[in-house]
């Protein structure tokens, strides 16, 4: 192919790239956090090659070969194959082995935040060569980048368990390299190609491998032939979807502002009003646009549901101050179902900063739904960022708001 039909054949793969993912965020509600920064290096990458082709860049053929558009096409096509995607290009921070602070870019984040995707857009033989250590001197080898990928993943757990890492492959692995992804546990799809030995003599594999002692101690023995990628011969074809069993949470954490939406008579068909309080009517005309309740339904059915001691006291004190007969019997048939438990806010909840939205009462319920290993239901929003903000990461289900006003519906003007 001449360099004039590579350019061309670029050009029209970064345009049909930038349509796809446009409607890769439209296909999905609430859009896909990460898709404006996908779509501005597609068009950088198109920008680029249009100079080119206009005469304004100069560049080899080999720099066409060699663009980030395989890369990002890598990207879309495995975006393209998964559920629930949550982000892409998503930038986690760790801390390494070393108590260094460090970042980790993962290309695909799905499955509600339970699986990661690193999408490999290299030839397996350049992969091949660098994990044998003939590569360029800086190229970290992909088993080096998938230490990284577990050791992030161990301290971003989602709904307390670690998501699962998935490398995809779209020009071939060698099936060497993708034996040694399965034992550190990270899936591998794509084309699993075979190697043939070119010479007798041996290398040193520059992998460490940090699951254990012993195994540290293998590989620094160990030795393998050098090796050269047969790619006429395919051991293995592993294609998305791919499934796996997901532990879900089915503990449930009740915060106070869930157990007054619960039973809020706004909740329950009382959402016709203008009340005299703007907060009441706005979140009135909320209800009749979007039902809050069947959500929480949807979320609570067959899970263990539990309050800490605080968060039922309030509530009650709450309930029985502002709460209106309807309100008080759902809220008596809703406390039925729910396990109290003590006050035992996790040891990471005590270490906040106290600050306009971070309260000792929020660090109790929270803290305590953290030790329980519960996803706190809440539609304190403002305390789940500010604690983010903190470090400190909490497994919520967020949900809007609903006050008691059954009481108020008699100074209220019905619609």
């Amino acid at each position: 192919m001449s360099a004039q039909s590579m350019l061309a054949e670029r050009i029209a793969v970064a345009k049909q790239l930038l349509g796809r993912t446009e409607n890769l965020s439209c296909s999905q509600k609430g859009g896909i956090e990460g898709r404006t920064k996908l779509c501005s290096k597609l068009r950088a990458e198109l920008k680029f090659l249009q100079k080119v082709e206009t005469g304004k860049v100069a560049v080899k053929e080999s720099h066409l070969q060699s663009t980030n558009l395989t890369h990002l096409k890598a990207i879309v096509e495995t975006a393209e194959s998964l559920e629930d995607i949550v982000s892409v290009l998503h930038v986690f921070t760790y801390i390494d082995s070393f108590g260094e602070k460090q970042t980790l870019v993962v290309d695909v984040v799905a499955n509600g935040g339970h699986t990661w995707v690193k999408a490999i857009g290299r030839k397996a033989e350049a992969l091949h060569n660098i994990w044998q250590g003939r590569g360029q001197y800086g190229d970290k080898s992909i088993i080096e980048q998938a230490e990284d990928y577990i050791q992030a993943s161990r301290q971003q757990p989602v709904q307390y368990n670690n998501p699962h890492i998935i490398f995809a492959f779209y020009n071939g692995i060698s099936s060497p390299m993708a034996e040694r992804l399965k034992q550190m546990d990270i899936s591998v799809r794509g084309d699993i190609v075979a190697v043939n030995s070119i010479m007798s003599d041996v290398i040193e594999l520059q992998s460490n491998d940090s699951s254990s002692e012993e195994d540290e101690e293998n590989d620094e023995n160990s030795t393998v032939p050098v090796t050269k990628v047969d790619r006429d011969t395919i051991v293995a074809s592993l294609a998305f979807p791919i499934d796996f069993k997901v532990d879900v949470c089915n503990r449930v954490n009740l915060d106070i502002t869930t157990l007054i939406t619960y039973v809020s008579a706004l909740s329950h068909g009382g959402c016709h009003y203008v009340f005299k309080e703007k907060v009441l009517t706005e979140q009135a005309s909320q209800e009749r646009h979007e039902r809050v309740f069947p959500k929480l339904e949807d979320f609570m059915k067959g899970k263990e549901l539990f309050a800490c001691q605080s968060a039922l006291k309030d509530f009650q004190t709450i309930l029985n101050t502002l709460g209106g007969p309807g309100e008080k019997a759902r809220g008596a048939d809703l406390l039925q179902r729910i396990h109290m438990v003590p006050d035992e806010p996790s040891e990471r909840a005590l270490k906040l900063v106290a600050s306009s939205k971070v309260n000792s009462r929020s660090v109790t319920i929270f803290g305590t739904g953290d030790s329980l290993k519960a996803i706190t239901m809440t539609a304190n929003s403002g305390f789940v960022r500010a604690a983010a903000n903190q470090g400190v990461k909490f497994s919520v289900f967020i949900h809007h708001p609903r006050a008691l006003t059954e009481s108020k519906e008699c100074k209220a003007t019905p619609i």
